[in-house]
């Protein structure tokens, strides 16, 4: 035989909804709330209603001391059930509702009372407090039970106390006034609490809406996957409020951008300064896939608002990609050049050919010669005048290349360029690109020519690269330099408009800057300053037996004329 399953607990607790949840919370607090008040406000009911009895019972006191018979009555006849007095208190009695008037004279006895067989005796309450002139208002127990009492002295027609007035009001009055209260009190707390359970139910329906009808336990694991989400993709995040302030960055945006914690709170333009990333994130440049420069970085940016008023804002690093892309242009014309080489290799050999079989060996050597040292002129005036081996490599590279571009490549006169670089791959890039640029403006042009100027002030390099092209407007001449700016078509990788905001970026980062004007004879000049670019030199060593400090350094001509 199976054994019997165990039963199934009922367990207890709160509902898992937020809607659920935050319903139930809102209701516990309006009855807390509406039993709270209640509890209050029938807690000094209790004793305003004592006090309005006693006062009362204090007022009927005083009327009855003031009627003139009363204290002739007592000042002249003997206490009896059926004389003046008697039947004066009790007309008055009845018409105030009092439960009792009772009027003693100086020694505590009545000459009044409810019941009329207690006249002529004795008070059973100490009537010392009224009999010395005060008023007394009091709840005490008596021989009609308990009561709210007011005691006045009685005064003759010579303000002399003769005796006092007690009047009591029955304390069961109080009471019923007290619980004939409570049911409109509850009925009012009861519609206090509905009202209030409505607008909980209401404010829980937009809650459950806003929440999309989750559980706490979904929400705070949306959280957890939202935190592990924007921390861990490698795509820079940025949200934006309503007001256009940061509320939010992931770490890749801290990087990207080069900001932190700091920049949550404040607008893009605080945060960042000025530039065309502060615009896009700021929603004044609109577009997909924009491209910015920040600092070294180049980002592709998308922005996109939020039902609440704000923004989110992704960044991508380009960086890497823009750098094989200008490598694959580079690669691109090199390979044009060696195929349009070939062509003219082939040319040069058949040549060469004819002038051996037609045993013209002379004419073969002169004519090898000729080619061979064109090339090897072209090498040696840049490895002569620049020192950089990366630099005259590249110079040497982009001769071939405009060459074969129907462009002449030269390198100016005045350029001299040590081998003290700090940054050389730096300059490279800045060279390679305003380089690109000016055999793009120049090529298909007749006579087109682009001359390089490099030299050296003391520790500081001045680039100039100028072209026969059509120049550049003056109204254009800082649109430039503006990221994602271009006039020519984007190649097969990716968008133009990143290389001379390079160019700048890098020279402001050594305290430089980078402009353009208009060349001698028409065309484009572009002026690069870079401060700081070279090491100090090196002191030549002392001769042996020299008691001469070596110079510190070679002046500029004797060492242009050195070379």
């Amino acid at each position: 035989m199976s054994p019997t399953p165990p039963a199934r607990r009922l367990r207890l607790g709160l509902p898992r909804r937020v809607f659920s949840q935050v319903l139930l919370m809102q209701v516990a607090i309006a009855a807390g709330v509406a039993v709270l008040a209640t509890g209050l406000f029938l807690a000094p009911l209790s004793k305003q209603l004592d006090q309005e009895a006693m006062r009362r019972a204090l007022a009927i006191a005083q009327t009855t001391a003031q009627d003139p018979q009363i204290a002739e009555g007592v000042r002249d006849t003997a206490p009896t059930p059926d004389g003046p007095v008697q039947q004066e208190a009790e007309r008055i009695r009845r018409a105030t509702h009092a439960e009792y008037i009772v009027v003693m004279d100086r020694r505590g006895v009545r000459w009044s009372h409810t019941t009329p067989s207690e006249v002529g005796e004795h008070v059973s309450t100490n009537p010392h407090d009224a009999l010395a002139g005060k008023q007394v208002m009091e709840i005490d127990d008596g021989t009609l039970g308990r009561s709210a009492r007011g005691k006045v002295p009685l005064y003759d027609a010579r303000h002399r106390i003769v005796g006092a007035v007690s009047v009591g009001i029955a304390y069961d009055s109080v009471r019923a006034r007290l619980i004939s209260a409570i049911p409109g009190l509850f009925a009012y707390a009861g519609g206090a609490l509905a009202v209030g359970a409505l607008a909980a139910w209401l404010i829980s329906r937009r809650v459950q809406r806003q929440t999309r009808d989750l559980a706490f336990s979904d929400i705070s694991a949306l959280l957890a996957e939202r935190e592990a989400m924007l921390h861990g993709i490698r795509e820079g995040v940025v949200a934006l409020d309503r007001g256009g302030r940061v509320r939010l960055l992931n770490d890749e945006a801290r990087r990207l951008l080069g900001i932190g914690d700091e920049a949550v709170g404040r607008t893009p333009d605080e945060a960042l300064g000025e530039g065309r990333t502060t615009d896009v994130l700021a929603g004044r440049v609109t577009g997909t896939d924009l491209l910015t420069v920040r600092g070294q970085r180049v980002l592709v940016t998308n922005r996109m608002p939020t039902g609440d008023g704000g923004a989110v804002a992704t960044l991508r690093d380009r960086t890497e990609l823009e750098q094989l892309g200008r490598e694959l242009d580079s690669t691109r014309g090199l390979i044009d050049a060696l195929r349009a080489q070939d062509h003219e290799h082939a040319n040069r050999m058949h040549t060469l050919l004819g002038l051996l079989e037609l045993e013209m060996y002379d004419e073969a050597v002169e004519f090898v010669g000729e080619v061979v040292g064109d090339h090897r002129v072209t090498a040696e005036q840049i490895t002569e005048k620049i020192h950089d081996p990366l630099l005259a490599a590249l110079l040497v590279g982009k001769a071939t290349v405009a060459a074969e571009r129907g462009v002449a490549l030269w390198v100016s006169e005045r350029t001299r360029l040590p081998d003290r670089l700090i940054d050389p791959r730096g300059l490279v890039t800045v060279v390679g690109n305003l380089v690109d640029n000016a055999l793009d403006a120049v090529a298909g042009t007749l006579h087109a020519r682009v001359e390089v100027e490099l030299r050296s002030e003391g520790r500081t390099v001045v680039l100039r690269v100028r072209d026969t092209g059509p120049g550049i407007p003056a109204d254009q001449r800082e649109l430039v330099f503006t990221d994602g700016w271009s006039t020519k078509e984007p190649p097969a990788h990716g968008k133009r408009g990143i290389g001379l905001s390079l160019v700048r970026r890098l020279a402001e980062r050594q305290g430089g800057g980078a402009s353009v004007g208009a060349a001698d004879g028409g065309g484009a000049e572009f002026t690069v300053i870079l401060p700081e670019a070279l090491t100090e030199p090196e002191p030549a060593p002392a001769l042996a037996g020299s008691a001469e400090p070596a110079p510190e350094h070679i002046p500029a001509a004797a060492e242009e004329e050195a070379r």
